[in-house]
Formats: C-alpha cells, sequence, structure tokens
C-alpha cells in the first residue's frame, strides 16, 4: 500500500562526512525544493551517537578479517531520535535492491526518508536485520562509502516529489518514466557546421513531430538499451 503523505517531505541522512552533502544539496533544484519548503532535508554527522571517547563509529570484525565494521549501537540511537511514525530507514548498500525510476517515484511517495551511509568493509549485520526497512543499490560496483549513492537517491526522488520541477509535463517525458530513452533534443541554430535539426522539427506540425519523437524514442530504446526494449516488447505481448 503506498504511503500518503501528509505534509512536507523530509529526508533524514546519516553520515560519517557530512560537509560532503553541502555542494551538493545547496545548488539547482535541490536548493530550490528546500527555499520552496517542499522538502526538508537534514545532514547529521553519526559520530554524534556515540559514546566512545574519541567518537568511534567502527570496530574490528568478529572472528577477524580486514578492515572495520560500522557498529550497531551509533545507528540504534540515532533512528531512535529521529524517527517518526511515518519514517522509512534505508541503508546505502551494494547488497540492496538496485534503485531505479520505479524506486525513486515509489520513494517520492514517503513522508519521511532515513538515508543511513555505509562505510567500511560494511555494517554490523544486526542493521539489516533488526533496524532498516529497505537497503539500496544504485548499481553493481563497490564505492568507497555511501554518501555518493545517498545523494544519487536523494537527486532521483525530490526531483518527482510534486512542485518541485514545476511542470508535470517535464517528469512524463523524461528518460525511463515511459520505459523509454529520450527522443533526441535539438535547440537554436537550425543549422551548425552544416549539421541540421530535422525539417520535421522546423515543421510547425505538432502531430508529426509527436509521431517522430515516439518513433525515435523506440528506436533509441531498441538501439542503446536492448534490455529495455526487451522488457517493453514482454509487456506489450
Amino acid at each position: 500500500m503506498a504511503s500518503v503523505i501528509v505534509g512536507i517531505m523530509e529526508i533524514d541522512i546519516l553520515t560519517i562526512f557530512p560537509e560532503v552533502f553541502g555542494p551538493v544539496l545547496g545548488v539547482s533544484m535541490l536548493k530550490i525544493a528546500q527555499e520552496k519548503n517542499l522538502v526538508k532535508i537534514r545532514v547529521h554527522n553519526l559520530r554524534k551517537w556515540s559514546r566512545d571517547k574519541h567518537k568511534k563509529v567502527d570496530d574490528r570484525p568478529f572472528g577477524g578479517g580486514p578492515g572495520m565494521v560500522m557498529r550497531i549501537e551509533p545507528i540504534y540511537r540515532a533512528l531512535e531520535e529521529l524517527k517518526s511514525p511515518y519514517s522509512k530507514h534505508i541503508l546505502l548498500s551494494p547488497q540492496g535492491k538496485l534503485f531505479n525510476q520505479k524506486y525513486a517515484e515509489k520513494l517520492s511517495r514517503e513522508n519521511h526518508l532515513i538515508l543511513i551511509c555505509g562505510h567500511y568493509e560494511g555494517v554490523d549485520e544486526r542493521v539489516r536485520r533488526h533496524l532498516v526497512d529497505e537497503e539500496i543499490s544504485i548499481g553493481d560496483y563497490v564505492l568507497t562509502c555511501g554518501e555518493l549513492p545517498a545523494m544519487v537517491v536523494i537527486d532521483a526522488v525530490v526531483r518527482l516529489v510534486p512542485g518541485v520541477l514545476g511542470s508535470e509535463d517535464s517528469l512524463k517525458e523524461e528518460t525511463f518514466s515511459s520505459g523509454l530513452l529520450e527522443y533526441p533534443q535539438y535547440t537554436r541554430p537550425a543549422v551548425f557546421q552544416g549539421w541540421k535539426v530535422p525539417d520535421i522539427l522546423l515543421s510547425g506540425n505538432h502531430k508529426k513531430i509527436e509521431e517522430w519523437r515516439k518513433e525515435e524514442a523506440l528506436r533509441r530504446t531498441q538501439e542503446k538499451r536492448p534490455d529495455l526494449w526487451r522488457k517493453i516488447k514482454k509487456i506489450k505481448l
């Protein structure tokens, strides 16, 4: 059952590198969304909830092995303080479900997201088992930390919150929203270095232009993303 937004969307981020978020959250669409009071984003230093005198949030793994593992206690205390009746706790992890546009649309209907940025060799398994609702991966590769995936998720989700982009048509026509890649786009000048804009786009015939765009979206998807094309064909069949 989809969540029903009861107010402004809130996003809390748990990280050991809070300073990396400023340049991303303070510009462009994410900045505008916050200024419009459509989304409230708060970045928290996880070390705040560490009771270690050095504010450590990691320790050596039981059983031995390389690297360090993030401890459960600071994460537990942070969630206890930040959680709400509507919060969804998400761990950014290479073991998580692959993030895509449909997933972003689902999360955009939530009221409160708490994103936990993993680091080191991972997190205590009890965090997965007992404290989080979902795990998200942005791809089948390994990154140094969970801060970059968190930024990707936030950007993809916030732009879908009603009122952020201003135009519902912009969302409908974007790549992946329809399952297809977006059609080619052109702007002025109509001719540059001998490279011409397709005549159909200069014709003023909006019906023909729309047909051309649909055909180009289909052609481009089939050519560049055969995996998506196969999915579309299955749905149609």
